[in-house]
């Protein structure tokens, strides 16, 4: 998997961090049955424990999922996440400021595209993982229809997804084992835009299909 260059902030540097941030949870309103269907594919591999979401943003995911605690490197998220009742430490997926071994699963939705050294995050995440604890990845497959219209934005310096990398699963797949995990199920939602939804998607297994992929890993 390439690395990802972006820096955490300065993906917002000619924008203003709190106009793009409501924007950007705004979204999930804007498009509640792609949200709602995003969760509903987490939710089939959601594990019982202490959790952690990394790249937490607003808490729209680790609020509705009940994961208590959450990091973000962006102070106006976390903000809005901590109305939302998550636990929240500023800090970045490749540093993160726990001691081994604590969670039973990590959430990252979305994460993987913004992160600066994605190797380094995921043998973090491995690090503060228990024994066979669960790495759970929510993430647009670069290869869908879904992943070819947020490139073609990219390339058209759209601040949401200008400094987004996108990758496929089995690109993700293969840093995960290289990183100690071990893939354990893999689910997919989101058949068509996500303006046009009209109901919430129920998730299938595999990939190759759906724009939005999750991916549970396990630490070996």
């Amino acid at each position: 998997m390439n690395e990802v260059k972006s820096g955490n902030t300065s993906r917002y540097s000619d924008f203003n961090e709190q106009e793009l941030i409501k924007k950007y949870d705004n979204w999930y309103e804007r498009n509640k049955y792609a949200y709602l269907s995003e969760v509903n594919a987490i939710k089939k591999i959601m594990p019982k424990g202490l959790g952690l979401e990394v790249g937490v943003g607003t808490g729209r995911f680790a609020s509705i999922l009940d994961v208590p605690f959450g990091i973000d490197p962006a102070k106006q998220s976390l903000k809005i996440a901590h109305q939302r009742e998550v636990e929240l430490a500023l800090a970045v997926g490749e540093k993160l400021p726990f001691k081994n071994e604590i969670f039973n699963f990590v959430l990252m939705v979305i994460t993987l595209s913004f992160l600066q050294d994605t190797r380094k995050a995921l043998y973090e995440t491995n690090r503060v993982l228990k024994e066979r604890g669960q790495l759970i990845i929510g993430m647009v497959d670069k290869n869908s229809f879904l992943g070819e219209l947020y490139q073609k934005k990219r390339a058209k310096g759209y601040p949401f997804y200008r400094e987004a990398i996108l990758f496929s699963p089995t690109e993700v797949i293969e840093s995960l084992e290289e990183c100690g995990f071990k893939i354990f199920k893999i689910y997919q939602t989101i058949f068509q835009l996500p303006k046009k939804l009209k109901n919430v998607q129920h998730p299938m297994k595999g990939y190759g299909k759906g724009g939005f992929v999750v991916i549970d890993a396990k630490k070996q």
